[in-house]
């Protein structure tokens, strides 16, 4: 349950903008890694302390800042002085719990998503919180932990690209949102190769194992929707920001991420459906297992019913029954009893109940 609900009961009655994180610590220290480029020039290096970013904040040039590590309250508070970001912007952001939101201040956007892995040794998607702060010419990127999918953000920002190194923080905002939303249909990948196993598993035999996994997929599609569904609302808010910081230019490119994120929740919604399923036709097969027992458990009984009569007259302790005195009486109730037996038997073939 930690994975679908976070404890949040220590902030209550705390002011507003009181930064205290939410969630569990994921790293022992804080780490910063800063990209400053242009078109000509790209520096690329990891700092001790966020002052030493402060020279980055008032150049030409466009800076991204990634902080691995929301816990330090410290860094964060420096972070909001140093960088002008609001009190209440920061509570968000330590909130490892957040829903998915867009926000306009006046200096900046803040954007916060969830950034998705699937963990193929436990079997599991793994989610951490994703936050950035969009100024004018410096994006702020926190993660909680060290470990990201900007990998081929990176690599292109390294290589020289002239698109993303000419344009904006709008731009690299949305290069940042598109990798993380491409990330999601590899889990989806990985969620629909396994409900197809399932399916595979279904048609041979249903087990309770079946059913587990069955629950088990339910819930990471539950949870997968919950990460994925406010995200829509995000995209959209920040295709149509009249905000000075996104460019009119950037706005079809995150049209393009809009359509991606709802063909995502299209498909886990499919995903849903088709689970349900699955648990319907696991119910079925039990259910149909369980009356073909019932089936020939009645047909047995129902053969033994005449049996039982007959064995029940003539277990009675009359004296005067003829039938006990007579040379061949044991060889004719058994006759009649195992005619009984044929005659049910053929009878329940031709009414195809055998």
């Amino acid at each position: 349950m930690p994975k679908f609900i976070k404890k949040t009961s220590g902030r209550v009655g705390l002011p507003p903008g009181y930064l205290m994180h939410v969630g569990d610590r994921k790293m022992e220290t804080s780490r910063i890694r800063v990209f400053d480029y242009d078109e000509q020039q790209i520096q690329e290096k990891e700092v001790k302390s966020i002052r030493e970013c402060v020279p980055f904040r008032d150049t030409a040039t466009t800076t991204w800042i990634n902080i691995d590590g929301i816990h330090d309250m410290e860094l964060m508070a420096e972070v909001g002085t140093l960088f002008n970001v609001h009190p209440l912007a920061l509570e968000d952001i330590v909130d490892s719990g957040h829903p998915p939101k867009f926000e306009e201040y006046d200096d900046f956007i803040l954007i916060m998503m969830k950034m998705l892995n699937y963990d193929e040794a436990n079997d599991e998607i793994m989610a951490e919180q994703f936050s950035m702060v969009v100024g004018s010419n410096f994006i702020i990127t926190f993660q909680e932990r060290v470990g990201d999918v900007f990998e081929p953000v990176r690599g292109r920002l390294r290589a020289g690209r002239q698109r993303i190194r000419s344009s904006g923080t709008d731009y690299l905002a949305y290069a940042l949102i598109d990798v993380v939303v491409d990330r999601y249909f590899v889990i989806l990948e990985h969620l629909g190769d396994q409900i197809e196993a399932l399916e595979e598993e279904l048609e041979k035999e249903a087990s309770v194992e079946t059913l587990n996994k069955i629950r088990r997929l339910k819930r990471e599609l539950i949870f997968l929707r919950k990460s994925v569904w406010p995200l829509r609302e995000v995209v959209g808010g920040l295709e149509k920001s009249e905000s000075k910081l996104m460019k009119k230019t950037t706005a079809r490119f995150l049209r393009d991420v809009y359509e991606h994120t709802i063909q995502v929740i299209d498909t886990i919604e499919s995903f849903r459906d088709m689970l349900s399923g699955l648990l319907d036709i696991y119910l079925s097969t039990v259910s149909n297992r369980m009356n073909e027992v019932m089936k020939v458990l009645t047909i047995i009984a129902t053969i033994f019913i005449p049996l039982t009569f007959i064995a029940g007259i003539y277990g009675m302790n009359f004296q005067f029954m003829p039938e006990l005195a007579w040379r061949w009486s044991y060889p004719i109730v058994w006759g009649v009893m195992l005619a009984v037996v044929v005659f049910m038997v053929v009878y329940f073939r031709r009414k195809k109940w055998l």
